[in-house]
């Protein structure tokens, strides 16, 4: 459940923010992202590893726990809200993404938080879905 909980964290916190500036074009931010969350506090796994993808402010689970659920968006000046649910657990996350890096935090209810990086990894493959 723990292992669960901290896969809904991650994608959770895949994109929050840093510093894009706010006439960016929509789609800019579309492609294939990294996302590594870091757990500062609770019951949950050191780190994950997961890939996103964006297209046209839409964020897509491209590689994470079976089962679990993204529901988020990037504005066109990169600020990211995220809730996933995977079982009965959810987690939410905020941030923004820049040119080809991004920032931010994760919470799952009371059971953990943290942290969270993203690196844009390869944006043929997913504006290509």
């Amino acid at each position: 459940m723990i292992k669960l909980t901290a896969v809904a964290a991650l994608a959770a916190g895949l994109f929050l923010p840093l510093c894009a500036p706010a006439s960016a074009e929509p789609g800019t931010h579309n492609g294939r992202w990294s996302v590594e969350l870091v757990t500062e506090t609770g019951l949950c796994s050191a780190r994950y590893t997961y890939a996103l993808a964006i297209r046209e402010g839409h964020v897509q689970l491209i590689s994470g726990a079976a089962g679990a659920q993204v529901n988020g968006h990037v504005g066109a000046d990169g600020s990211v809200g995220l809730t996933v649910n995977n079982g009965t657990a959810s987690g939410t996350g905020t941030g923004r993404l820049r040119a080809g890096s991004g920032a931010g935090t994760w919470k799952v209810s009371s059971l953990c938080s943290g942290h969270w990086t993203a690196r844009r990894s390869d944006t043929r493959t997913a504006q290509a879905y």
